[in-house]
């Protein structure tokens, strides 16, 4: 069994995937990588996929599909990967080489437990803005929110700033958690990664975090999902990822009450960046899904609705005329920090 699967999705991606791949193959045989060509139709993505499949037979494999978009690439390397621990990396980003090797030798510590107590479910460490022309990189790192170098569970975690959210680029699960959990993203939608962040959260009871800035996260690209003006080109799958969150885990009945609070936080941003999306769009039709949107959670849980609802981020983007905009203004702001929107 190997100590890692990677999976790269990767869709018509040769201008970067090379890079990626690169820097995973520091990891040495331990570490599988897993090239899922996504339906690529316009590049040599597949044939790249092969090459590096037939150098490194043991290292690399080369999965083809017909294109289902970023979450069916993640489910075809879960269903493959044969490592003990899973991550996804995307094509156009890479992991530093040195913290890689950090990252490996812990997970190599709880490869396998001597009974549950000590096996490690989630392994958290840092990621880095790689934003085009930034001189100053921003990391993301959980210094105020974990113990470091230890095992622990939700009821020692400490303190979540504003914009701290574990995000993809951030985690490294136990592949078993996630089979075990009936993990499975939408096919052809994106912004999938917060399910495959969010959905397994209630299924991990011990956690690690690596003081390391381990993942590159490449920002610059003008038709990059995360690019303020292709996130409001698709509103509907913004906002159907947001549903499909609502509608996962009942998070008022989740414990411990440290990990309900945090779910509760993620989808109270959630909401806040839909509805953002909406009043950016400038669009009428999009301020009737945002308000639709809105009654779908408060027919879904009246409690959690309330909360978010009336919570500073609620508020900001449901307040009508010039002072709501102001307030909105500051949700915005805080939104795009945290995104890192283009």
């Amino acid at each position: 069994m190997k100590l890692l699967s990677v999976a790269i999705p990767c869709y018509n991606s040769e201008n970067y995937m090379t890079h990626c791949i690169q820097t995973l193959l520091t990891g040495g045989e331990e570490v599988e990588i897993l090239i899922v060509d996504d339906g690529s139709d316009k590049d040599s993505t597949p044939q790249i996929a092969d090459d590096y499949a037939r150098r490194y037979p043991h290292i690399c494999r080369a999965i083809h599909q017909e294109n289902g978009g970023h979450g069916a690439a993640v489910n075809a390397g879960l269903s493959s990967a044969s490592g003990t621990f899973f991550k996804v990396v995307d094509s156009d980003d890479w992991v530093n080489e040195e913290a890689y090797q950090q990252v490996l030798d812990v997970l190599r510590r709880y490869q396998k437990p001597a009974d549950k107590e000590d096996a490690l479910d989630m392994l958290v460490s840092n990621f880095v803005y790689e934003k085009e022309g930034a001189k100053r990189k921003k990391v993301m790192n959980y210094r105020t929110a974990f113990p470091k170098n230890e095992l622990f569970g939700w009821e020692d975690v400490h303190f979540f700033m504003t914009g701290q959210y574990i995000l993809m680029h951030s985690v490294i699960y136990r592949t078993q958690l996630l089979r075990d959990c009936h993990l499975k993203l939408p096919e052809h939608t994106f912004y999938v990664d917060n399910i495959f962040v969010y959905h397994p959260l209630p299924y991990v009871r011990r956690l690690y975090y690596l003081d390391v800035n381990f993942y590159r996260y490449y920002i610059g690209r003008s038709d990059q999902s995360v690019n303020e003006k292709v996130m409001i080109g698709r509103i509907d799958q913004q906002l159907l990822v947001t549903k499909l969150l609502l509608d996962d885990h009942d998070v008022l009945k989740i414990r411990p009450r440290k990990l309900a609070h945090y779910m509760m936080t993620y989808l109270e941003i959630m909401m806040t960046v839909s509805s953002m999306l909406a009043i950016q769009s400038d669009d009428p039709e999009n301020f009737r899904k945002k308000k639709e949107l809105w009654r779908h959670l408060r027919k879904k849980s009246l409690p959690l609705f309330l909360r978010l609802r009336w919570g500073f981020l609620g508020q900001g983007v449901n307040l009508p005329g010039r002072g709501g905009r102001k307030i909105f203004s500051v949700c915005y702001k805080i939104t795009r920090k945290f995104y890192g929107f283009n």
